[in-house]
């Protein structure tokens, strides 16, 4: 089970940074403006339109991968043990009195004496 667990988040890891670098990627609603009055390049990688809608739906379906990874998470972080049984029924038993030397316990030290002296 922890294997899949390490799987769904490293999917989900590489699918937040791939959508981090193609959101940074992508140009505003308005750079095309820009683009219309001649400040910017109008030559792209992917053609005129092209490059906002491929960038677009490969950030959607990142997001939805995102999406799905985040939900199974939170899935497998919630399953519980099988035992219904209490909580307390691992813990260790405490040792008799007697096999424990009997210790006075020591007042703490006031503060003036903590103080160190010249």
């Amino acid at each position: 089970m922890s294997i899949l667990v390490t799987i769904i988040l490293t999917v989900q890891m590489l699918s937040a940074l791939a959508m981090i670098g193609l959101i940074l990627v992508q140009h505003g609603k308005g750079a095309d403006m820009g683009a219309a009055f001649g400040s910017g390049g109008s030559g792209s990688l992917f053609g005129a339109s092209g490059s906002a809608n491929f960038l677009s739906r490969t950030t959607a379906v990142l997001a939805a991968v995102f999406f799905v990874c985040t939900l199974a998470l939170a899935y497998f972080g919630n399953l519980r043990p099988a035992s219904s049984g209490s909580v307390l029924e691992g813990v260790a038993v405490e040792a008799p009195a007697s096999a424990t030397p009997a210790a006075v316990p020591v007042a703490p030290a006031s503060g003036a004496a903590q103080i160190p002296s010249k």
